[in-house]
């Protein structure tokens, strides 16, 4: 893109969204009844580009909230972008390095950028990140209920779209016998579970009881940073470990593999900082011989297509988190919305090359906007 041709129609706006879900989402740490996410739309020369920013609502999974990501992205991000008059997403990479925090609000800022790039280069975002377009098998996730009954229910509305694999949420108190009554009802279909650091090392006798149901793997059973308690947890399990919010940086998760902490790592956008951050420990993983998939908080429609588009990766070995629009969203922002076939999500035409998104739903959905000229 020729920064020489820039005009003052140019501009980055932040829309900060409230999107109605159709269930709460309901993790061992907290809960969530809507889907609150800041947008980037920054329109340049002619072109109108979308990145996604998807912490949580409340801070019970990461420190950054919806809240915090719009005012590091308005009060430092976005301005010292513009200053810098350097538009390439590597902007994101370098400044990251300056500012480690805030990575929900990094992440969103370089989709948008990618976005643009893709568009001013005439390419797909599969080009860009030379991957080629497939179908992508999907894996349902469902939260943490009531009562098992509730669970099961759940279950049954949402597997017939023949999900290749499913999910439970876990935490102390709900996980065996969930887990053996799923197992009396759906037999060996692939099953895992995620307690989203639930548990410590003193649960480590209590969780050796999980290999009685055959699991596909053990999501993020202990805390962030207990390494060392994933080593000696993986060391006496048969299910393979794997690593989600642990896997914070390629250092960190490089670590990790060296110690044998995990076996497994799920890899989200929005977690890591960035697209070109997943991407590089999509690789370091390939490369250490350990498989991945790609996760999700859920997103809306945008930062589910990226993960889709890294989902794509012939490491990325496991069914991908992304579900259908439907499942979370009583309407997503992109048109149309993500469907699951038979267990498979097939990008639609109108997201091959980039996200497609919906303005009158962005408009809907709407709570506040900032905008800035460059």
């Amino acid at each position: 893109m020729d920064k020489n041709h820039l005009t003052m129609t140019n501009q980055i706006t932040l829309i900060h969204l409230d999107v109605p879900m159709t269930e709460p989402f309901r993790i061992s740490s907290g809960e969530v009844r809507s889907k609150a996410a800041v947008l980037i739309h920054i329109e340049c020369d002619g072109l109108s580009a979308f990145g996604e920013t998807s912490p949580m609502s409340g801070s019970f999974y990461s420190e950054d909230t919806p809240e915090s990501a719009w005012d590091f992205l308005s009060d430092y991000a976005v301005p010292q972008f513009i200053r810098s008059r350097f538009w390439q997403p590597d902007f994101v990479f370098q400044k990251w390095m300056d500012n480690a925090g805030n990575r929900f609000a990094w992440a969103g800022l370089e989709g948008a950028w990618w976005d643009l790039r893709a568009q001013a280069e005439d390419k797909a975002f599969t080009q860009l990140l030379g991957v080629k377009p497939a179908p992508i098998p999907s894996g349902l996730a469902v939260g943490i209920y009531p009562t098992i009954a509730d669970l099961l229910q759940a279950c049954s509305r949402y597997l017939p779209a023949g999900y290749k694999r499913l999910k439970i949420k876990i935490q102390p108190g709900w996980d065996v016998e969930p887990l053996r009554a799923i197992r009396r009802v759906y037999g060996d279909f692939p099953l895992m579970v995620d307690a989203n650091a639930a548990y410590t090392e003193k649960d480590i006798p209590h969780l050796q009881r999980l290999d009685e149901f055959g699991l596909l793997m053990i999501e993020q059973p202990l805390e962030e940073d207990d390494l060392q308690g994933h080593q000696r947890l993986q060391s006496c399990m048969a299910a393979p470990i794997c690593l989600d919010e642990s896997a914070s940086s390629p250092a960190i998760l490089l670590q990790a593999i060296q110690m044998q902490a995990c076996r497994i790592v799920n890899i989200k956008i929005q977690r890591v900082g960035g697209i070109e951050r997943a991407k590089a420990m999509i690789e370091l993983c390939a490369a250490s011989g350990v498989p991945v998939w790609m996760g999700t908080m859920p997103e809306l429609g945008i930062g589910a297509l990226h993960a889709l588009y890294l989902a794509l990766h012939p490491n990325c070995r496991y069914p991908t988190d992304v579900e259908a629009s439907s499942r979370w969203y009583e309407e997503d922002i992109i048109d149309p919305p993500l469907e699951v076939n038979a267990g498979w999500i097939e990008i639609p035409t109108a997201h091959k090359k980039r996200p497609n998104v919906n303005l009158a739903r962005v408009d809907k959905y709407t709570i506040r906007t900032a905008n800035w000229k460059f």
